[in-house]
């Protein structure tokens, strides 16, 4: 069981990038994905949520109305749209895999138990 997280890159305030994270060995249309973000000096952060049993998405305040998770069930593949970003979204981002059996809000670390291994967004002001 592997997540890859891929699609970082250096960008400038405002613009947009779609982070995608894959599975290979894992079906993530049956699990529950996480983003998180590790900015330099700081601890991981959660970002956003989708559930796998009722579809629902939920997003950090700090990404609220800019980003959006979505997924492409036929590419095995969810997506994180960031829109309008800031420099203070510069982070490493993960993605990650929760038993939706067991998860209950999706904002903790804890609750995953597959992690992709994180792809840098560096945001320029």
């Amino acid at each position: 069981v592997q997540l890859q997280a891929f699609g970082g890159g250096l960008v400038q305030a405002g613009e947009s990038l779609r982070l995608s994270c894959s599975g290979s060995g894992l079906t993530l249309e049956g699990w529950g994905i996480g983003w998180f973000r590790q900015a330099p000096g700081k601890e991981r952060e959660w970002v956003s949520y989708r559930g796998s049993r009722d579809g629902t998405t939920d997003y950090a305040d700090s990404v609220m109305g800019r980003f959006a998770i979505s997924e492409d069930v036929a590419e095995n593949t969810v997506y994180l749209q960031m829109n309008s970003l800031k420099p203070a979204d510069t982070a490493v981002y993960y993605c990650a895999a929760a038993n939706p059996w067991t998860i209950v809000r999706g904002r903790q670390e804890h609750e995953y138990q597959s992690w992709g291994q994180g792809t840098q967004v560096t945001v320029s002001s």
